[in-house]
C-alpha cells in the first residue's frame, strides 16, 4: 500500500515537472504565434497562472496583429481569476477603450467594474474602494440598461451599500461608547447618527440609531454648561418624540422616556430661572427709570 502510495506521487511529481518544463519552453521561445497558441491553451484548461504570464509577454509584440484584441481581453480574465482585482480592472477598462467597437466591450466594461466589486474591502476598512465599486457599477447600469447583467448589477449594489451601512453604524456607535464624559465625542455621536438616518432611512439599524440620538443628546445636555442645556434638552425631546413618531412600539421608548421626562423638567426649569431673571431685570429697570423721573 506504502509502495503503491509512493509510486503516484512520484508520478504526479514527475508530470508536474514535464508540464513546467513545457512552460518554460514556450517562455523561452521566440516565436511569437508559439506563445500566443501556448498561451490561449493554457487559458481554456484553466491555468490562468502560466497564462497570464505568456500573454503579458507576448502583448507588447502583438500591437496591430488580429490576435491583440483576444489576447488583451483573456489577459484580463487570467488577472481577475488569479485574485489580482485591481490589475484586472485597469485592464478590462483599458480593452474597453482601446477596443471599444469590439463585441466584447460591454463584457470588458461590466467586468472593470466587477473587478472592483471583488476587490471591495471588509466593512471596518476604509470604504473608498467600496464607493468606487458602487459608482462603476451604477454607470454601467446607465449606459447599458438593457444588459444581461442587470439583475446581478442591482444585487452587487444592494450588497454593497450594506457595506457603506454597516460601515456608518458601527462608526456611529464607536462614538457613543467613547464619549462619556466627553462633549466633542458626544456631539460627533449625534451628528454621525444623523447622517446615518439620511444616508440610510430604510436601515433596520434605525430604530437603534434614533434611540441613541435620544441617549448622545440627553447626554449632552446634562454634560454642558448651563447656558447651552435649554437648546439641548429641547432637541433630547425633539429626538425622543421622533422616536415614538416612527418605532411606537419600540423596546426602547420605556428608557428613552425617562430621558424625555427629565429633559423636559429641565427645560421648564431653565425657562422658569429665565423668566425670573428677565423679570427681575425689568423691575430694576423700572425702578431705575422712576429714580430718575422723580424731583430732586
Amino acid at each position: 500500500m506504502k509502495l503503491k502510495n509512493l509510486g503516484l506521487i512520484l508520478l504526479v511529481a514527475v508530470i508536474g515537472l514535464s508540464s513546467c518544463g513545457k512552460f518554460e519552453k514556450f517562455r523561452k521561445s521566440a516565436s511569437v504565434p508559439t506563445k500566443y497558441k501556448a498561451a490561449i491553451d493554457y487559458y481554456k484548461k484553466k491555468d490562468f497562472a502560466k497564462a497570464g504570464i505568456l500573454f503579458d509577454e507576448i502583448l507588447p509584440l502583438l500591437k496591430g496583429d488580429s490576435t491583440q484584441e483576444l489576447a488583451t481581453f483573456y489577459q484580463a480574465y487570467c488577472d481577475f481569476n488569479t485574485g489580482n482585482y485591481t490589475l484586472a480592472n485597469s485592464h478590462f477598462k483599458k480593452f474597453a477603450e482601446v477596443f471599444s467597437r469590439s463585441e466584447y466591450a460591454e463584457e470588458a466594461i461590466y467586468m472593470s467594474a466587477f473587478a472592483l466589486y471583488k476587490d471591495s474591502p471588509n466593512y471596518n476598512l476604509d470604504q473608498t474602494g467600496t464607493l468606487s465599486a458602487i459608482n462603476e457599477i451604477q454607470s454601467y447600469l446607465n449606459n447599458y440598461p438593457d444588459t444581461k447583467f442587470k439583475e446581478e448589477c442591482s444585487n452587487i449594489i444592494r450588497e454593497l451599500r450594506k457595506k457603506l451601512e454597516r460601515k456608518a453604524y458601527e462608526k456611529a456607535r464607536l462614538y457613543y461608547k467613547t464619549s462619556p464624559f466627553n462633549i466633542a465625542t458626544l456631539k460627533s455621536s449625534v451628528i454621525e447618527i444623523t447622517n446615518f438616518q439620511r444616508d440610510f432611512p430604510d436601515s433596520d439599524y434605525n430604530e437603534e440609531m434614533a434611540y441613541l440620538k435620544v441617549l448622545s443628546q440627553f447626554e449632552l445636555a446634562n454634560s454642558t454648561i448651563e447656558m447651552k442645556q435649554k437648546e439641548r434638552y429641547t432637541d433630547a425631546s425633539k429626538f425622543y418624540l421622533e422616536l415614538v413618531d416612527k418605532y411606537p412600539n419600540s423596546n426602547y421608548l420605556k428608557l428613552a422616556e425617562k430621558m424625555y421626562t427629565k429633559s423636559v423638567e429641565e427645560v421648564a426649569r431653565i425657562t422658569k430661572l429665565e423668566d425670573e431673571y428677565k423679570a427681575a431685570v425689568e423691575k430694576e429697570k423700572a425702578k431705575t427709570s422712576k429714580l430718575a423721573t422723580s424731583p430732586q
